[in-house]
């Protein structure tokens, strides 16, 4: 087995599809049984991923042990299980190189997923996949484009070499911190956008929104000692207009349900909730202001209602751009 996936979300399945396609050997993991003996009876992830067949290639099972040959492991696991996990299978994932593909700040440590996955397995090379993209549209085979972060510059440039196709293209950087906060920050500004468009106040609106939105996403990941140009490449500037612009995006329906006054699933994994919860008490230790994100995580929490909120945004003073 060349490269694992840990988590069969629908994520996590597009990339083992996509890898495999490509001509890799995947082991794709599933937390439930049940599941992974649906997947493998089936050779789809009706449950997450529906209407795209699984290659035959792609080796199912809820076992992460039967992945043990895998040098390279794909951690599709959610920014808030994450410390979890890593906790739970330290022992099994060792020394290998772990790919974190979630997006979010941990709400209790404050922490992002390449430091969580270095505290559990000091002898790891952590990395971070990121930027923006859809399941489906890398299940389908639709051309895409992501940001692939490393330290280790060496092992970066292979795990480039080992993680592109022909139509899954990755950048590289070593900017870790500037590609966990870009992937982190705009989902709780796609969440505000929702929230803008939900309301009925515009798309003028929604553009002021999500300019203003990176300046927010900038001045943190600046203070923490983020590179200006990754919070303006795909993990950052890229991955915040794809998602605030698309229904497909969880975090922007999520909005849209807010500003509207509607329910919202709430099985369904929201990482930019959680984000604008854990993103303040940083902001603030670093003296860095977030009017958005706390106005977000004060929606989210049932403090303010929506016209307060927008009322509030709009009352603060004027400075200059």
């Amino acid at each position: 087995m060349t490269i694992a996936v840990l988590g069969a979300g629908a994520f996590g399945t597009a990339l083992a599809i996509a890898l495999a396609r490509s001509g890799t050997d995947v082991g794709l993991w599933a937390r439930d049984p049940d599941h992974a003996e649906e997947m493998r009876a089936s050779r789809t992830n009706a449950r997450r991923l529906p209407g795209v067949e699984l290659p035959e290639n792609v080796t199912v099972s809820a076992k992460i042990a039967d992945f043990s040959a895998a040098r390279t492991v794909l951690l599709s696991v959610p920014m808030q299980r994450l410390d979890g996990f890593m906790r739970d299978h330290a022992a099994v994932l060792g020394d290998r190189t772990l790919v974190a593909c979630c997006k979010g700040i941990d709400l209790a440590s404050g922490r992002g997923p390449a430091s969580i996955i270095a505290d559990a397995c000091p002898g790891a090379t952590p990395a971070i996949l990121t930027g923006p993209s859809f399941a489906a549209d890398i299940a389908r085979g639709l051309p895409t484009a992501l940001t692939l972060a490393c330290a280790d510059e060496a092992e970066g440039a292979a795990l480039q070499a080992r993680l592109s196709t022909p139509v899954l293209r990755l950048y590289r950087t070593s900017d870790v911190i500037g590609a966990e906060l870009g992937g982190a920050l705009k989902n709780v500004v796609a969440i505000a956008a929702g929230v803008v468009i939900g309301a009925g106040l515009g798309d003028s609106a929604r553009a002021a929104l999500m300019t203003r939105g990176f300046a927010e996403m900038s001045r943190l990941a600046l203070a923490l000692g983020a590179r200006a140009e990754t919070l303006a490449g795909l993990s950052g500037f890229g991955d915040l207009v794809l998602t605030c612009t698309s229904a497909q995006s969880r975090n922007f329906r999520f909005g849209l349900a807010l500003g509207a006054g509607e329910s919202f699933d709430a099985g369904v994994t929201v990482e930019g909730a959680a984000t604008a919860g854990a993103a303040g008490p940083v902001a603030r230790r670093l003296g860095v202001d977030l009017p958005i994100a706390d106005m977000v995580a004060a929606l989210v929490g049932s403090k303010v209602s929506v016209p307060q909120a927008v009322e509030a945004l709009l009352s603060r003073p004027l400075k200059k751009e």
